[in-house]
């Protein structure tokens, strides 16, 4: 070899050092109709909603992890499974020693003739009863079905729901209960149709309580002047969820201990009243990432280790993402950066809200560069506090990225089914998400940017721009028994009337309020710029406070 070829092979070698390995193809996406397949089929009746905790969330987690384990990915989750158990509250039980009867006389049966409340204290009562109509009291005290009656020391009787002239007039199970406490009660039983569960009657308010037949009531009728005892004993049950979590190892030796979290939540709100089939909330991310899981193990992996996480109980209150950060599958200071997919589904004029692109060093350009590459138009946002999984990370010192397609009618609502997804725009997230999970498990680690909680949520999700937001995110927990708050956004109305993680709504500017549905309902009916009063319960305690309503951005 002559001495100029030594010098050009030299060049050449050189020009390969400093030019790296070639960037390999871009990893094959799922299509629409792969896409489309999986929404039909975490959204189908058979699934009953997705709601964490019941049977028809079981099957949803059972789906996920038999697909992990067909694309070839290891467990993430406990005991060499892909399921993460965590307890996500605990219930409550009929336990021995419950008791209903007229002193002197037989006890009538438990769940049959009566039931103790989820929510009641567990005590024992002996006391004459006095019967209070409905038990209402009107704001303006129009009405009061307290006037005239003493039911101080005494056990009050009041019939459930209202007068249909009456209706909405604090006709909810709490406020009977509240408004019994405030006049001296000291118990409470609620005549109605059918006994309702443990569960639905949860929420705790300081009085006994219980519901009891029509048969029931008629009996205690008869006894009036007879002490009456009723004692409550209820037993804890832990209510059980789980996160469904494959991994895929990474195959650079220098950098598999760093992961990257792709994730997305598979509940919903399950079918209590109606079916809600949850195919934009959030069937579309979840089909998103499980379609990104199925790509990258085809692909072979990537330098950095994978875990591709599907989240529980995100609608009750960001549970599953909250236990996966305290007991993560690769620490949170080796997690390079956190992808979440909600409500993906819904792309419009090709556009795609990502949030967080401020979170990280050099998120916003590659976010950019992964947008145009595929034809979209970016709806970069710098602050990544929205109600969803990936904020958990985010509090824990986790750059994230969330990616979302847009509010519309059918949020939360039966129907948000799947033939009105998105799948071809679904299709195209999904190509973005590989893009920048490519860029990520093999490039430079961003590094984490703290920023300030904006007065509120970039994000008021289900809200159109210009309608009302009372600023709270709800947990699914109380249907239909007022409604729990998983978080307030700060600054916002509800902030401004002292709610906090944990309170129920009872009632929201006059109206009885027993289920997010109802309280949303409530918000929209109002104005921005409005006072509304709100009574809630902390502690079983009842409380007043008042904000001053907002317009969704």
């Amino acid at each position: 070899m002559t001495l100029r070829s030594r010098a050009l092979l030299a060049l050449l070698l050189l020009g390969a050092v400093l030019s790296g390995p070639p960037a390999r193809a871009d990893v094959p996406t799922p299509d629409a109709a792969w896409l489309a397949r999986h929404v039909e089929a975490l959204a189908a009746p058979a699934m009953e909603g997705r709601l964490s905790g019941t049977p028809g969330g079981e099957r949803a987690a059972r789906y996920l992890a038999q697909a992990l384990r067909a694309y070839g990915l290891e467990p993430g989750g406990d005991q060499g499974t892909f399921l993460q158990s965590f307890v996500l509250s605990t219930g409550t039980q009929l336990a021995p020693g419950s008791v209903l009867r007229v002193e002197g006389g037989a006890s009538l049966e438990p769940g049959v003739d009566w039931t103790p409340h989820g929510g009641s204290p567990t005590v024992e009562v002996v006391a004459p009863v006095v019967f209070a109509g409905h038990g209402l009291v009107a704001i303006d005290r129009s009405h009061d079905d307290y006037a005239g009656r003493d039911v101080r020391g005494r056990i009050a009787v009041v019939e459930a729901g209202a007068p249909a002239t009456l209706a909405g007039s604090g006709a909810s199970r709490l406020e009977k209960l509240i408004a019994a406490r405030e006049r001296g009660a000291a118990a409470v039983l609620v005549v109605d149709d059918a006994l309702p569960p443990l569960e639905r009657t949860s929420t705790r308010v300081d009085i006994p309580s219980a519901s009891v037949t029509r048969a029931t009531a008629r009996a205690l009728r008869a006894a009036a002047g007879v002490p009456v005892r009723l004692r409550v004993a209820l037993a804890s049950q832990p209510w059980w969820a789980a996160n469904v979590i494959g991994v895929l190892p990474g195959t650079d030796p220098a950098l598999a201990g760093e992961a990257i979290v792709v994730g997305a939540h598979y509940d919903h709100l399950g079918a209590a009243e109606a079916l809600y089939p949850g195919a934009d909330d959030n069937a579309s991310g979840t089909s998103v990432v499980l379609g990104l899981a199925r790509a990258f193990a085809a692909a072979g992996g990537t330098p950095r280790t994978l875990v591709f996480a599907f989240f529980g109980a995100e609608e009750l209150g960001l549970f599953g993402s909250r236990h996966y950060v305290a007991q993560p599958v690769v620490p949170l200071a080796r997690t390079v950066a956190m992808l979440n997919f909600d409500m993906v589904g819904r792309l419009r004029d090709g556009r795609l809200h990502v949030g967080g692109v401020d979170s990280g060093t050099g998120l916003r350009t590659l976010v950019a560069e992964a947008a145009r590459a595929r034809g979209l138009t970016l709806d970069a946002r710098g602050n990544p506090f929205a109600p969803s999984d990936h904020v958990r990370f985010y509090e824990q010192g986790t750059p994230v990225l969330f990616f979302f397609t847009g509010t519309h009618p059918d949020y939360h609502r039966p129907t948000d089914t799947a033939d009105r997804v998105d799948a071809a725009g679904m299709a195209r997230v999904a190509a973005v998400g590989a893009h920048l999970v490519d860029r990520l498990a093999g490039g430079a680690r961003p590094v984490y940017v703290k920023l300030d909680r904006p007065q509120r949520d970039d994000r008021a999700r289900g809200a159109p721009a210009g309608s009302t937001v009372f600023g709270v995110l709800a947990d699914g927990r109380a249907r239909g028994d007022g409604v729990r708050i998983a978080g307030v956004v700060a600054g916002s109305a509800a902030a401004q009337a002292g709610l906090a993680e944990g309170d129920v709504i009872v009632r929201f500017a006059g109206v009885s309020v027993g289920s997010f549905e109802e309280l949303r309902g409530a918000v929209r009916a109002r104005r921005p710029g409005e006072r509304v009063a709100v009574v809630f319960l902390r502690d079983g305690a009842a409380r007043t406070g008042s904000g001053i309503l907002e317009a969704a951005p």
